[in-house]
């Protein structure tokens, strides 16, 4: 059986935030670190707040469905 993986206890990632949406959303996290690190460049507020405004979704949409795409996933593999 395999162990449900936490973004935010996962030493590989600072908050999680990144890797929770292209682990929801299907596509590699490194795409989303590059556009914000490079936006961070011309306007650092409003990465800084859609940066937050993320992190809520993944809270809320974890807590509202959880495990929901693993198991979606589980099934196909199954």
């Amino acid at each position: 059986m395999q162990q449900v993986r936490s973004f935010i206890t996962d030493e590989r990632n600072l908050l999680g935030i990144c890797a929770a949406l292209g682990h929801d959303f299907g596509f590699n996290p490194l795409f989303l670190r590059l556009i914000l690190g490079v936006s961070l460049l011309w306007n650092p507020e409003a990465v800084i707040i859609a940066y937050a405004c993320a992190g809520v979704f993944v809270l809320v949409s974890h807590l509202l469905f959880p495990g929901s795409r693993g198991k979606q996933q589980r099934q196909v593999t199954a």
